[in-house]
């Protein structure tokens, strides 16, 4: 073979490589709603992959819901359906505030995996890849209140505030949920493992869930429980809940909730993405 048939072919190769990494227009950044949006999708696709993660969502406020309906119902209504008018707008805000922590646990176990070493080096908006978890994580929330809803209907649950009073409760229960959340990404970057994460989340949520107005009357209570339970924020959320689904809503509880929304993402939201860019 002749040197310039050699040549040629080396020619061509160098030629292609350059065209390659030839400078061009660098495609442009993602916008922080573009970015947060494909994380979120992540988290979806993430379900669809394990779809036992729907456990929770769907076979949890199913249980917690005839359970406390039939436990209860006789002795503290007279009836389960007339104790579900009672239970059921505070059992749908038990079920999904308590499923607010596994958005803790898989930051957890993403970070574990080094995924967010990865994220790290990418041109994005830092915070997008914890509001993609959060985005991602208000689909398990919806299901949840949907399921409960479903079984409520089945069981006997007529809200007087119709479609719009249910929908606007589910609606503040999720931006409530929302921005709760952000606690538990916190606990997800400080804790060593997601067994840590799911002990404190448990401590934190057993007495907010459990000392509230979700089961019975705060006035039937000793007065020194009253005054934790009428603070909790459990409680306040439970009244705007129900308020809307009655379709008498109360205004100040309503703002108590959003306020405390806003609160939260400002103050948690802050800390998680401190401990997030010093990981």
């Amino acid at each position: 073979m002749s040197s310039t048939e050699t040549v040629a072919p080396q020619n061509v190769e160098t030629a292609a490589l350059a065209a390659v990494l030839a400078p061009a227009a660098r495609p442009p950044r993602p916008s922080a709603w573009s970015a947060s949006m494909t994380f979120g999708w992540r988290a979806m696709l993430k379900i669809k992959h394990v779809p036992e993660q729907l456990f929770d969502v769907t076979a949890f406020p199913l249980m917690m819901t005839l359970m406390f309906t039939y436990l209860f119902g006789g002795a503290l209504a007279g009836s389960p359906t007339a104790y579900l008018q009672f239970l059921l707008p505070g059992i749908m805000v038990t079920s999904v505030v308590m499923i607010t922590m596994y958005t803790g646990v898989e930051v957890n176990k993403d970070i574990g995996k080094g995924v967010f070493d990865r994220f790290r080096t990418l041109p994005i908006w830092r915070p997008s890849t914890m509001v993609g978890y959060l985005l991602g994580d208000l689909l398990r929330y919806t299901i949840a209140s949907l399921v409960i809803l479903a079984i409520g209907l089945v069981l006997g649950f007529r809200p007087p505030g119709g479609v719009a009073g249910v929908a606007g409760g589910i609606l503040l229960l999720l931006a409530f949920s929302f921005a709760f959340s952000w606690l538990w990404t916190m606990f997800g970057l400080l804790m060593r493992s997601e067994k840590s994460v799911m002990g404190v989340s448990m401590l934190v949520l057993m007495p907010l869930t459990f000392l509230s107005n979700v089961y019975v009357d705060p006035s039937t209570m000793p007065g020194w429980l009253q005054v934790f339970v009428n603070a909790s924020p459990i409680t306040h959320l439970v009244s705007a809940v129900r308020s809307l689904m009655a379709g008498t809503p109360d205004t100040g509880e309503v703002t108590w909730v959003l306020v405390s929304s806003a609160v939260l993402i400002a103050v948690f939201g802050t800390l998680t993405m401190r401990l997030y860019n010093r990981k």
